[in-house]
């Protein structure tokens, strides 16, 4: 029997060497994303206070087809662009969750950067 390794667990791992350096404060937010087999989550993040500023997913009404595609993707790092520049955030950090940066996780970057937001 071949033993498979548990991807999610080396997930967290990167997540946490990754959150060792990648902080939000409340002039900088963490932009913090999970992705899921069927839909994406973003999260703006202020670390100091430990509050979440704004979020937006796959799931919300204004997206509409499949949430687990780039186009989804691209659709909700828009939004959540679009939501930080109506609470006055225009830089954030990004956080890719311990996920390669390719794919769903970079088209939700290159959407909120065409939305407006500055990492």
């Amino acid at each position: 029997m071949i033993k498979r390794p548990n991807t999610n667990a080396q997930r967290l791992k990167r997540h946490k060497r990754v959150r060792a350096k990648v902080f939000g404060t409340a002039e900088r937010p963490r932009l913090n994303v999970f992705r899921s087999e069927k839909n994406i989550y973003a999260q703006v993040i202020d670390d100091v206070a430990g509050n979440t500023l704004v979020s937006a997913s796959s799931l919300d009404k204004a997206i509409e087809g499949n949430g687990g595609n780039k186009t989804a993707a691209r659709a909700v790092g828009k939004l959540v662009a679009e939501r930080c520049k109506a609470k006055g955030i225009d830089t954030v950090v990004f956080d890719r969750g311990g996920y390669v940066y390719h794919g769903r996780v970079a088209e939700l970057a290159e959407g909120a950067r065409e939305g407006g937001l500055e990492f």
